[in-house]
């Protein structure tokens, strides 16, 4: 169920809404904890059915291991559960990358296996990690088995981020004011709901036929195409993400949860280290938490510094997804961030302008890749953006449109107000409530053929 289909308009959250608040309207908390779990299994089965089982063992299975953590403390309780989390996504998002790679470098004809990745293994995997990881650094840590479903499975954050913690999310589900109707929370939760449905149906949908063109169609596209595919992808991404974070946050806000925030006009930084710190953050939490402080961090030298660096970004790329152009991403990311760190140890600072513009080209370089079918494709592009494909002052798949919208759209994400300084300084007021009407009316007659989020592919 998307978030922009009308079934999940009309039918669905305003059911779960009902129930929840006709339960705090009585009192019954516990009740409607219950209720979002089993509203949240509803939301996940809407996709595939089958998977409802797979995700209800691996909460169980991490709940277990938490549980047996914090009663004996053992380091090989906590080794056995990372192992089985990383085991279940290789099988389900890997195995058949393995088994290619196997058949390209010693020749043979290993069947691929009928694999269906399901829907936000890699979110709610990574989610229960830190979780079972937090226990063995804290054994105090204790929760109930339905508190802790509710925080795997809620469904705003369930299939695309933000990658929660523990901590900022399980103790408002015990909190009183969780159960109060807060007005000032309904109408932010609205207006950032709507403000990310326009992102997704106005502007990030209309920019996917026109990346479509150069990355699946063109062969030789051009530099004008070729730039102008590319750049329709980094509008895209931006607005697609950005779009599902507001709603993802303002659906949370609907039930007094807040999340954290996930996405901060990473097209403003003036750098590539501020860019990670804006682009997918809970995500790049998790990496630095979980990943690069365990290597050693910054702690044991420069040259371990910037090997921790490029470790954590390549296997952050193939998290994205099973293929090399998704490690070729994180490792130009992880080679953007050695090139920024070695500059600042050098103290060799760079006017603001001119490094925005270098790390948006960098950025958008590496989307290339990110997009690409496969390396062939993203050289294929690659290549055009470079003139090597040609100059054709008369481009097969630019438009004048596609132009003009690009160049508005780079505006708005360098000028433009984010979501998170509406949320935090919107009042109610007649005019948001004007403002949110409109949006809501324009968004919904947008609304033909709901197609996925770009991140549900994770």
């Amino acid at each position: 169920m998307l978030f922009n289909s009308f079934e999940f308009i009309f039918i669905f959250l305003p059911l779960t809404l009902f129930i929840f608040y006709f339960c705090i309207n009585k009192g019954l908390n516990r009740p409607a904890i219950f209720s979002l779990v089993l509203m949240s299994l509803l939301f996940y089965s809407y996709w595939n059915y089958k998977y409802v089982l797979l995700i209800a063992l691996s909460i169980s299975l991490n709940y277990l291991t938490g549980h047996l953590i914090s009663k004996t403390g053992k380091k090989y309780i906590l080794i056995a559960g990372i192992s089985f989390n990383l085991l279940l996504l290789t099988y389900y998002k890997y195995c058949n990358f393995f088994i290619n790679n196997i058949n390209r470098v010693f020749h043979t004809d290993i069947s691929s296996l009928n694999i269906i990745l399901p829907l936000a293994i890699s979110f709610f995997t990574f989610t229960q990690i830190a979780y079972i990881v937090d226990i063995y650094r804290d054994r105090t840590i204790k929760y109930d088995f339905i508190t802790y479903s509710l925080f795997v499975l809620f469904f705003p954050h369930l299939i695309a981020g933000p990658i929660v913690y523990h901590k900022e999310i399980i103790p408002q589900f015990t909190d009183q004011k969780t159960f109060q109707v807060n007005y000032r929370n309904i109408s932010t939760g609205i207006l950032l709901f709507f403000i990310g449905l326009s992102k997704k149906v106005i502007i990030a949908d209309y920019f996917s036929p026109h990346v479509s063109a150069v990355f699946d169609l063109a062969e030789h596209p051009t530099f004008i195409d070729a730039w102008a595919g590319t750049l329709s992808y980094v509008m895209q991404i931006y607005f697609d993400f950005s779009g599902y974070t507001d709603m993802a946050l303002g659906l949370a806000y609907l039930f007094n949860i807040k999340m954290p925030n996930n996405f901060d006009s990473p097209y403003q930084s003036n750098n590539i280290i501020d860019f990670w710190r804006r682009w997918h953050m809970t995500l790049s939490r998790f990496l630095k938490d979980y990943l690069y402080i365990p290597l050693g961090g910054n702690r044991l030298g420069k040259p371990r510094k910037y090997f921790n660096l490029m470790v954590t970004m390549l296997l952050g790329g193939l998290w994205h997804g099973a293929g090399w152009n998704f490690v070729i991403w994180g490792g130009l990311h992880g080679l953007y961030l050695c090139v920024n760190h070695g500059f600042r140890a050098i103290k060799m600072e760079i006017h603001w302008l001119m490094g925005r513009l270098i790390t948006f080209t960098a950025v958008s370089v590496a989307w290339i890749f990110f997009r690409a079918k496969d390396l062939g494709n993203a050289l294929n592009v690659l290549y055009g953006c470079a003139g090597l494909n040609g100059i054709n002052l008369h481009p097969k798949y630019a438009t004048k449109a596609e132009v003009f919208y690009i160049l508005l759209a780079l505006i708005a994400v360098n000028v433009l107000p984010n979501s998170n300084y509406l949320a935090n300084n919107i009042k109610p007021q007649l005019k948001w409530l004007l403002f949110t009407i409109a949006l809501a009316l324009i968004s919904l007659t947008m609304i033909d053929n709901p197609s996925e989020f770009l991140y549900f592919q994770f």
